[in-house]
């Protein structure tokens, strides 16, 4: 594949920042760009090559944050040698939003160096189906796609469906990945606690499916009990709660503090004040420690995706085998409540002049369920040709329906008979495009008012002013 990488990808030790299929920033969740038993992703360097040469006809532009997508497409073109298509690849990262602006600038400035096809990440998706730019974005419908059969045949999560959905109703992107959240937990822990490491008893301990989080806090006391925290941090639970909401950030132009959302303010405190965790923030060294188990106090679990177990989990377990650090102690149950984490979501340009041509390749990646399509290959770690890699959850719930979920990290469990339904139960249809910037100043307030620095109703008329000040959404600063 021939590319051009106009900034250097970040180390895997900034995995916050730099997503591989996943979230965006560092409230959103990342998969980093590692080896996924797919093409090769774990380039984080920089690196040049020279673009394709000729008039540009039979090149196919794509614009991306990682080379995750590109390697993908790329599988396909060297499986289909009479696709007579090259890539030409403009990898940027999201490090310090660099990619959304360049992105822009070269769907506006249009031309020859438009992309054809681009990708975007859970936290600013939606300003790409949904809002100021969702006007580029071609509705799969006229790439010639029988979006409805294809849906309906690979069985795609909804709320991967209702995010790509343009506001006319049309689907213009979906992903490759499913990123429906469980409750992964430590199996030592579980059984010294609760007498039991199955599934579906850890699930019921803490309240798995009840959309209540009161079994919850009571299996944190017994585990406080012997010395263990439930979870890391309150980011741990943030994630489960922000994308269980019922409504978005932002409603009929309004900021809107959905009530789920609000109580993460005495969910958090409850944590904190009965030292439920070990008051860590995601994406730093304390969390990090924490899934080794050489943290404050022993941590039962995490709340997450399979991204999460296969790209930051593992590599921070302390080991690569059975017995090593905390490899193979996990497993995965129902959560209390359903969530999704991440996520990335193919677009097609709709002024681009190759839509045959890119109408095969998102096809490939996000609706073909057969056994030669992408997501068959990535939930198999078989896209490696006589290898065997990391097995991951897909979009496509067909595919993980026939394909074997079982890894060696989770005790050999079979961690497709816990996603594919958490997929089901996610909801797609409470984001707006400012959740990134929103989200962070909504935790960074609830981490003041848990630290005893401000006062609950304090702490939300600081978010409000946040909001209000930097973000054209109006704010109703009145009684809290």
């Amino acid at each position: 594949m021939k590319k051009k990488i106009l900034a250097t990808l970040i180390s895997l030790s900034m995995v916050a920042s730099v997503l591989v299929g996943c979230g965006g920033g560092s409230d959103t969740g990342s998969a980093p760009a590692t080896d996924t038993g797919s093409a090769d992703t774990s380039d984080t360097g920089s690196a040049e090559t020279e673009a394709p040469s000729g008039d540009g006809s039979q090149v196919i532009n794509v614009y991306a944050f990682t080379d995750e997508v590109p390697n993908m497409l790329q599988k396909y073109i060297d499986m289909h040698p009479e696709f007579g298509y090259e890539l030409n690849t403009t990898i940027i990262a999201t490090t310090d939003g660099a990619y959304q602006p360049a992105l822009d600038q070269a769907l506006a400035s249009g031309g020859a160096d438009a992309p054809d096809l681009y990708c975007a990440e859970a936290a600013f998706v939606l300003k790409y189906t949904q809002g100021d730019a969702c006007g580029y974005a071609a509705p799969y419908a006229d790439l010639g796609i029988d979006v409805d059969a294809k849906l309906k045949e690979a069985d795609i999560a909804q709320y991967s469906v209702d995010i790509g959905t343009n506001p006319d109703g049309q689907v213009v992107a979906l992903g490759y990945q499913a990123t429906g959240g469980a409750f992964i937990y430590r199996r030592s822990i579980a059984k010294d606690v609760f007498g039991t490491d199955d599934p579906a008893e850890i699930s019921k301990a803490i309240g798995g499916g009840t959309g209540s989080w009161d079994t919850f806090f009571e299996a944190a006391e017994q585990l406080k009990a012997k010395g263990y925290g439930i979870i890391s941090g309150d980011g741990d639970l943030w994630h489960a709660v922000e994308n269980s909401s019922d409504t978005a950030w932002i409603v009929d132009g309004k900021l809107n503090i959905d009530p789920k959302r609000e109580e993460f303010l005495d969910l958090s405190k409850k944590l904190k004040d009965n030292g439920y965790h070990n008051d860590t923030q995601d994406w730093q060294d304390a969390w990090f420690a924490d899934m080794q188990g050489v943290g404050e106090k022993p941590i039962f679990g995490f709340f997450g995706p399979a991204w999460l177990i296969n790209y930051t989990m593992a590599p921070n377990c302390g080991g690569s085998a059975v017995g090593e650090g905390t490899y193979g102690d996990w497993a995965v149950c129902e959560p209390p409540i359903g969530f999704f984490w991440g996520g990335t979501w193919l677009l097609a340009n709709k002024d681009s002049e190759k839509k045959d041509a890119v109408k095969q390749l998102i096809e490939w990646v996000t609706l073909d369920s057969s056994d030669t399509g992408l997501q068959y290959y990535w939930a198999n770690g078989t896209m490696v040709e006589g290898e065997v890699g990391t097995k991951d959850c897909v979009a496509s719930g067909t595919v993980m329906g026939k394909s074997d979920g079982s890894v060696d990290f989770l005790g050999g469990q079979n961690m497709f008979d816990v996603f594919v339904p958490a997929n089901s139960y996610a909801n797609g249809k409470n984001l707006t495009q400012y959740d990134e910037t929103i989200n962070q100043y909504w935790r960074d307030a609830v981490r003041e008012y848990t630290a005893g620095n401000l006062s609950r109703e304090d702490a939300i008329a600081a978010f409000k002013q946040n909001v209000a000040d930097n973000l054209d959404v109006e704010v109703d600063m009145g009684a809290q």
